[in-house]
């Protein structure tokens, strides 16, 4: 569970951030969920599109991926959300206590 300081610093750093994946009209496939798992295992911290044909609710997405990669949702603001899992093998960001 983060804090909210730490959800804070991680919207700092997301803020520079382009979306790494779209979440087309297909919603969350087992491939998708595959690659975020992937991308978060390098990255930590990733910011995910719900396109315009998805007619799925974003923030019930984000959950939903979060809940599959054992994840934290960061922040959910429109059609973005962040998610944030640290590396098993590679911590890159080191959270503020």
């Amino acid at each position: 569970m983060l804090s909210s300081k730490q959800r804070a610093y991680l919207r700092s750093i997301a803020h520079e951030l382009d979306p790494v994946f779209q979440v087309g009209k297909a919603g969350l496939t087992t491939e998708l969920k595959e690659q975020l798992d992937d991308v978060l295992e390098a990255r930590e911290l990733i910011k995910v599109n719900v396109l315009k044909n998805c007619l799925d609710d974003p923030r019930q997405l984000a959950d939903e991926a979060a809940g599959w990669l054992d994840a934290s949702v960061v922040q959910s603001i429109g059609r973005k959300f962040l998610l944030y899992r640290p590396s098993e093998e590679e911590p890159q960001i080191e959270l503020p206590q």
